[in-house]
């Protein structure tokens, strides 16, 4: 099996085609190869299901073996590999239910339509014997936004709790939200499925809608994450991100890595 790995912010991915495999990935496979001490290493994989000139259908692995709705990062990743295939410089992305246009801009910068955000009303639930205030927001995908700094032991404890709580019976993304700013953000990322990293799309665009909905910000919003910064625009309803999609290397494993 070839693979290419990727990375947006330091959220890495590996990306396959389906056409190169004998059957469709499992998530007993993706478990493996994301492991990053027996096999690749790696957030998640994007699967290729279809590509026929700009526009590609892909499947997001998160590296527990679950799959994602939607990820900023992934499908920046792919749209990115889809424009160096197919030479267009405008590429359309399908994953699930969700189609986005992603255009090519200096050096790696990809600028991506995300489609609609949805944010909630502020509610409370109770994690740990302490009361937890939060803003839903749907990205395609769920995500909890908390306005606390985004200290990484605090990430670390109230992320996993929150992922998993009652209140989100299909899990959830979480964000740990500091405000720099009318136009900036400082955040923390549990991603469900994945845990702690260093940069996630779906989250730089749901906490700047939070931000936004919430009047803590206003549009444009740049988003400070571990790995690097994200640009959110936010206008009717929907969003636009821009950041960076870059490749790492070529990977083959070995005949030995029985799959």
């Amino acid at each position: 099996m070839r693979l290419s790995k990727w990375h947006g912010l330091g959220n890495d991915y590996l990306l396959v085609e389906r056409a190169e495999l004998a059957a469709p990935l499992e998530p007993g496979q993706v478990r493996r190869i994301c492991d990053y001490h027996f096999g690749v290493g790696s957030d998640g994989i994007l699967e290729v299901v279809s590509a026929n000139g700009d526009r590609a259908e892909v499947v997001i692995w998160n590296p527990d073996g679950s799959t994602a709705e939607l990820s900023g990062n992934g499908t920046r990743i792919a749209a990115r590999w889809l424009a160096r295939r197919s030479g267009a410089g405008e590429v359309r992305i399908v994953v699930g239910l969700r189609e986005v246009v992603a255009r090519m801009r200096d050096g790696a910068e990809v600028e991506m339509d995300m489609g609609a955000v949805e944010v909630g009303e502020t509610e409370t639930i109770r994690v740990a014997d302490e009361d937890v205030e939060l803003t839903p927001v749907s990205v395609g995908n769920p995500h909890a936004v908390i306005r606390r700094e985004p200290e990484r032991a605090e990430l670390l404890r109230l992320g996993p709790l929150v992922e998993t709580h009652e209140r989100f019976p299909e899990r959830t993304n979480v964000q740990l939200v500091s405000v720099g700013g009318r136009h900036e953000l400082a955040v923390g990322v549990w991603e469900r499925g994945a845990g702690e990293t260093l940069s996630s799309g779906t989250s730089a665009v749901a906490t700047a809608a939070a931000a936004v909905a919430n009047a803590w910000c206003e549009s444009p919003v740049t988003v400070h994450l571990a790995g690097g910064d994200l640009l959110v625009e936010l206008a009717d309803g929907r969003a636009r991100l821009t950041g960076p999609a870059e490749e790492i290397c070529l990977v083959e494993l070995a005949e030995e890595f029985a799959l």
